[in-house]
């Protein structure tokens, strides 16, 4: 796996069943894995709808509104109830429960990491200020929110430019890449994926 840019807006999208939104699918681990046999998912969500979120058995879930006025999130055996109302805030659940998603105000664009318990897990976070991303025994990906971001190789000195809606994925043992801006709004999401021993 090689160093690889993304823009979110053209990657196809593929409908929901239920008609109540669609997916993009950023990235998956082993390549071309199905909802059954990945190691982890990252995709991005369009929600036009209230409607329900499958469960998902062993997975653990970390969901980041991106765009739009929030959702309502309600496990069905109430172990939670949580409203994704702040832009870039992550929050994390168990997969082994089924949701009723309910739209605060219009339709929102959701952002999703998902990954098999005992294989693997993620660290989601929101970045404000310039970072550097160090790939390492990781997997990295970052996506940039809000504002421009520049992204140079520690190794070559190369820069790229992420403008909202763009984004990198790092395989482990890439060079690190510092991400810088120059605007206060900024925000950028860091994904941070480690293996785990299988149980």
């Amino acid at each position: 796996m090689t160093v690889t840019r993304f823009a979110l807006d053209a990657i196809a999208p593929t409908p929901w069943k239920n008609g109540g939104g669609t997916t993009r699918e950023i990235a998956v681990w082993p390549p071309g894995a199905g909802m059954d046999t990945f190691d982890w998912r990252i995709s991005v969500a369009d929600i036009a709808t209230d409607g329900p979120f499958s469960a998902f058995p062993g997975i653990d879930r970390q969901i980041v509104l991106i765009d739009g006025a929030g959702v309502h999130l309600q496990a069905h055996d109430d172990s939670f109830c949580h409203k994704l109302v702040r832009v870039g805030e992550p929050f994390a659940f168990s997969g082994d429960t089924a949701i009723h998603a309910a739209l605060v105000d219009g339709p929102t664009r959701d952002f999703n990491v998902m990954t098999r318990r005992g294989r693997c897990r993620a660290e989601v976070r929101l970045m404000r200020q310039p970072f550097t991303a160090v790939p390492g025994d990781a997997t990295v990906l970052v996506l940039a929110l809000r504002g421009d971001w520049d992204a140079s190789d520690s190794r070559s000195g190369d820069s790229q430019h992420l403008s909202a809606g763009e984004g990198m994925l790092m395989p482990a043992s890439s060079p690190a890449v510092t991400l810088s801006h120059t605007a206060l709004s900024a925000l950028c999401l860091r994904v941070t994926l480690l293996r785990e021993q299988y149980r």
